[in-house]
């Protein structure tokens, strides 16, 4: 099963450690990813299947197996994260494929579960190496596809399994193409759309998207600010709200959250993606929880989605609150924007 733990990290000293330099450990600082992958293991743990679960963690870890040694790369924090939210034995194995892997997957039994390290620790998965796709194809005889946020890279252990073995959807990902497509294909209007962060140039192929079906787009200050410097053209500008007053340029304003709150109280369904200021310090932040509220307040149907929003509710504990959390960011904003996600047309 090809999981998405892509989880972030945070790096603390060994407190155990006195003699400088500390050893480093990494501690997860948001388990929702791991979470979300929870009913579909069950499902399979309850079907006496022998559970071998994948995934990446970090940008790149090419050839960087010294990293792995002191877990800075390493799937051994998610293992034992996994191990408690499921209350079950979890083995962890220290490489993807190999004769080691293949001797301890092979005496596994009915309703076990494995997790390997991380795929990323061969260059050839970023490579969609052919020889390492049908190397992790002979650990198992079915694959599950429940790594939505990573659907969008044509990597080995996404398209390259599925040649050599049946294969299918997990919950998740069911879940992930269901709900997207319907926001896209059947929403119930008012649709209000939210785009904060940045990266305007990623962003304008789902703007413009969205300006087809949505009533109104609200857009934060530097979205804002990029469309302007960047001259970038969008198709129904007339439909853009953009902020009004700001903090510093790091916040909206409490005009622009007055505006925005108005819109808000008259959408049937509202999509959000990005915050609307610099969350990571406090005084910044006021905006972003303040338009979280509204939507909730709203009683639409909302789909939140992106790494650092979905961080930031989870923070001060809103998650639950919305409709549905995406756990894809750059393959969720692919999907919306009508591209086909190479994960899931593998599995076709």
């Amino acid at each position: 099963m090809r999981c998405d733990f892509n989880v972030p990290l945070d790096e603390r000293g060994n407190v155990l450690d006195s003699n400088p330099p500390t050893t480093p450990q990494y501690i997860i600082s948001d388990d929702f990813r791991i979470k979300q992958t929870i009913p579909t293991i069950e499902y399979l743990i309850k079907k006496g299947a022998k559970v071998i679960l994948m995934s990446h963690l970090g940008r790149s870890a090419q050839n960087q197996k010294s990293k792995i040694k002191n877990q800075k790369y390493s799937l051994k924090p998610v293992a034992k994260r996994l191990e408690k939210l499921l209350e079950w034995k979890i083995k962890f194995l220290d490489d993807c494929i190999g004769e080691k892997v293949k001797k301890e997957t092979e005496k596994m039994k009915p309703g076990k579960v494995v997790v390997l390290e991380n795929l990323r620790i061969h260059k050839e998965e970023e490579e969609n190496d052919e020889n390492f796709a049908k190397e992790l194809s002979k650990l198992g005889d079915i694959y599950i596809n429940d790594a939505f946020g990573a659907s969008h890279r044509a990597h080995a252990s996404m398209v390259g399994i599925p040649k050599y073995l049946p294969s299918g959807a997990g919950f998740l990902l069911e879940k992930e193409i269901n709900v997207l497509t319907n926001l896209m294909k059947n929403p119930k209007k008012p649709l209000v759309v939210i785009i904060g962060g940045k990266k305007v140039e990623m962003k304008a192929k789902l703007i413009n998207k969205f300006s087809e079906i949505a009533d109104v787009l609200l857009v934060g200050g530097l979205i804002k600010k990029e469309i302007e410097g960047k001259r970038i053209k969008l198709k129904y500008p007339q439909k853009i709200v953009e902020p009004i007053d700001e903090i510093e340029g790091k916040d909206i304003g409490p005009k622009t959250i007055n505006l925005f709150q108005e819109k808000i109280k008259k959408a049937k369904t509202i999509f959000w993606n990005g915050p609307l200021g610099m969350i990571e310090r406090e005084e910044f932040s006021k905006g972003t929880r303040k338009i979280a509220r509204a939507i909730i307040k709203s009683g639409a149907f909302s789909v939140i989605g992106g790494g650092e929003t979905v961080e930031f509710l989870n923070k001060i504990g809103l998650t639950s609150k919305f409709n549905h959390v995406s756990t894809g960011g750059g393959a969720m904003l692919a999907f919306l924007s009508g591209e086909k996600l190479p994960g899931i047309e593998a599995l076709k």
